[in-house]
């Protein structure tokens, strides 16, 4: 890629991306920045990876860490509103949108309880943007050492006085799934967007709160018939569901009917 420009390294090494399974993305993302260095800043603006997780020490509850809450090389903390490691000059919301924030992070996590079981971590981010807010609302199921659920929804709220708010909603869900014993190992990636006009008068938490609970719900379905519902698919096809007596006793019937059917024709004259 030595002597293309930067917009065809970039589209190639996105393409590139898009084909390798979640749990290898940051370790080929180390790879292509060490690759093309100039490039770091747009890799890791448009490779989603998957969510890693840190402890916030005053509060001492794990929140999750990616682009949107980290400064440098300090991620903030949505429970304590603190970077880790600490920073004195990192960005923190305004008053107004890390009350939004605090009220979006607990109903979050027993969304999260819920939808995911105990053990699921959750995090949500805000941020200002022009005429409104933006929100990042993570989610995070591991089972150890045999699969991942990575949810990354980006939420953009345009407040508009005397008309419905406006949000866009892009998600994107990582995923893979691990077995030793049976030699599989499903992985990938989908990325789903919505728009739609809602009234705002009561808040914004329960408009965002459905419109992440639809879309995920929306995903989850779709993951099912194409991951799991076609491994199901392959597998019946690969063996038999009738035993092998089963079997025995139907060639045996189909003989004896063969046979019969054979001794009642009439020789030829």
């Amino acid at each position: 890629m030595g002597g293309e420009d930067d917009e065809k390294k970039l589209e190639k090494a996105l393409d590139l991306m898009r084909r390798v399974p979640p749990q290898n993305i940051s370790k080929h993302l180390a790879g292509l920045i060490d690759l093309c260095p100039s490039l770091t800043e747009e890799l890791l603006s448009a490779v989603d990876q998957p969510l890693s997780v840190k402890l916030d020490d005053m509060k001492k509850e794990n929140f999750i860490i990616c682009d949107y809450n980290r400064d440098g090389d300090s991620f903030r903390s949505p429970w304590s509103n603190i970077y880790y490691p600490y920073i004195s000059d990192g960005y923190l919301p305004p008053v107004q949108l890390r009350t939004i924030e605090e009220e979006l992070n607990s109903a979050f996590k027993i969304y999260a309880d819920m939808y995911y079981g105990e053990g699921t971590l959750s995090s949500v981010y805000v941020w200002d943007i022009d005429n409104g807010f933006a929100a990042a609302i993570l989610i995070k199921k591991t089972i150890q050492g045999t699969g991942c659920w990575d949810a990354i929804n980006i939420m953009e709220v345009t407040e508009r006085l005397g008309r419905p708010s406006h949000y866009k909603l892009t998600t994107t869900i990582m995923t893979w799934l691990k077995d030793d014993d049976f030699g599989m190992n499903l992985g990938g990636s989908v990325m789903r967007q919505k728009e739609d006009d809602i009234a705002s008068d009561g808040g914004h938490t329960v408009n965002i709160g459905q419109m992440v609970e639809a879309m995920e719900n929306n995903i989850r379905q779709q993951i099912d018939g194409i991951y799991f519902g076609k491994t199901r698919d392959i597998i019946n096809g690969m063996r038999s569901l009738t035993s092998l007596s089963q079997k025995k006793n139907l060639t045996a019937g189909l003989s004896a009917e063969l046979a019969g059917a054979l001794s009642k024709r009439k020789p030829l004259e």
